[in-house]
This record gives structure tokens, C-alpha cells and sequence, in this order.
């Protein structure tokens, strides 16, 4: 990991295709190792989550580099590397997985719906109202809570249309992207003990991913 970490901090200062040209053998290196590290953690995951086993590697990571196109940040490359172990469906699918984020200073660890079609996330807010139980019950899981305190983002600043203003969860329901995401320290990614670190944290958002994928499945 030290030195993933070092070529995306020399990256992030010379983000350029004249620097990247001429460090092209160590990228080549770095994305092995990120390769071997997406390897072991598809192991990790297949031990709570079978399907996992299917996955390969490239089903699994995003490309360095960035998609200009329509983004007023022109920087040709990603600083940081994201590998998501998506069980039944693979990077590209709907389905809700296992993500890490390598970058110095800024790892995680996410799970949940990102940025929702408008009738997923109509059926996502859907089951969990008809589901409140379930529901509160995984997100207020104490091991849950300990590394997922907060969960969604994007809320509305009013109550999602169809549900009633009054409803004592009504807060549960305004996300826009049903996720969680938990922080991990430089300290711990550059352990030994990285590759458990990262696979502990991805366990516990199985529940919370099963509840969101079974309203996903329901539309796919």
C-alpha cells in the first residue's frame, strides 16, 4: 500500500499526461498491486457473500483515468483508486456492493445506493416505510452504528411526495442516495492488517446492502 499511496500522492501534485507518460512503469506496477489487493479482498467478501467469487479483479476496479467530458475540471487522471466488489452484477450494475477508496488521507469504505434512478429511489423509500422494522433494525445495529453512524445522502429539505408528513421515521425516507460510508485512517491502510480492516467494514454492510437490493432486483 506505501506504495500505491506515494505514486497517487506524486500524481495528485503533477497531474498531468507529461508526468504520467514518463511514470508509466510505475503505474503499471501500482495497478498490479491494487489488482492483487482487489484479489484478496474478492476472497474476503465471497466468505459472507458467496457470489463474490464469480468476480475478477478488472470486474471490479475503475480506470485512472477521468472522463473530461462535461466536467469543468479538466485533470486528465484520478487521484486515488476505487475498487467495487459488486456480487451478481459488477462495477457497472445497480446493485448495491462493497466499495473501498484508496487515497492518502481520504480512504473509505461505502455501501448502498449511489445516485438512484428516480423510480428506484421512489422504491427504495417505498420499501423502507413498508419495512420500517427491518429497516431500523439494520441501521441501528450497535456494530452497524459504530462505523456507519450516518446513513444517506443528498436529503430533501421537504418530505418526499406520497408519504405522510407525520410519519415519525419521515427523516429516513428524504435521502437522495441511500449510502454509507465510513472513514480509514492512513495508519490502518498501511498496516498488515489492512486487508481485514477493509473486508470487517464491507461484512457489516451486507445487511443494508441485501435490504436495498432486494427493492434494486425488483426493477433490474
Amino acid at each position: 500500500m506505501q506504495t500505491i499511496f506515494e505514486f497517487l500522492k506524486e500524481l495528485k501534485l503533477n497531474n498531468n499526461r507529461e508526468w504520467f507518460n514518463a511514470n508509466k512503469e510505475r503505474w503499471l506496477d501500482v495497478k498490479q498491486r491494487a489488482e492483487e489487493i482487489a484479489f484478496r479482498l474478492i476472497a474476503e467478501v465471497a466468505k459472507f457473500d458467496p457470489d463474490a467469487a464469480r468476480l475478477t479483479p478488472s470486474d471490479c476496479m475503475y480506470r485512472i483515468y477521468r472522463d473530461t467530458r462535461f466536467s469543468a475540471d479538466k485533470t486528465p487522471y484520478k487521484t486515488h483508486i476505487g475498487i467495487y466488489i459488486n456480487p451478481n452484477g459488477g462495477k457497472k450494475s445497480p446493485r448495491c456492493g462493497y466499495y473501498v477508496h484508496l487515497e492518502p488521507e481520504a480512504s473509505c469504505v461505502a455501501g448502498g445506493a449511489w445516485n438512484p434512478s428516480g423510480p428506484m429511489l421512489k422504491a427504495i423509500r417505498q420499501d423502507i416505510f413498508d419495512n420500517i422494522d427491518e429497516y431500523l433494525e439494520i441501521i441501528h445495529d450497535p456494530e452497524f452504528t459504530a462505523y456507519f453512524p450516518v446513513v444517506g445522502e443528498e436529503p430533501l429539505k421537504t418530505v418526499p411526495k406520497g408519504f405522510p408528513k407525520d410519519w415519525e421515521h419521515i427523516e429516513l425516507l428524504k435521502p437522495r442516495w441511500f449510502t454509507v460510508t465510513t472513514p480509514i485512517s492512513d495508519r490502518t491502510m498501511l498496516s498488515s492488517k489492512v486487508i481485514s480492516a477493509i473486508s470487517d467494514r464491507m461484512r457489516l454492510l451486507k445487511p443494508f446492502d441485501d435490504f436495498l437490493n432486494y427493492t434494486v432486483d425488483q426493477l433490474i
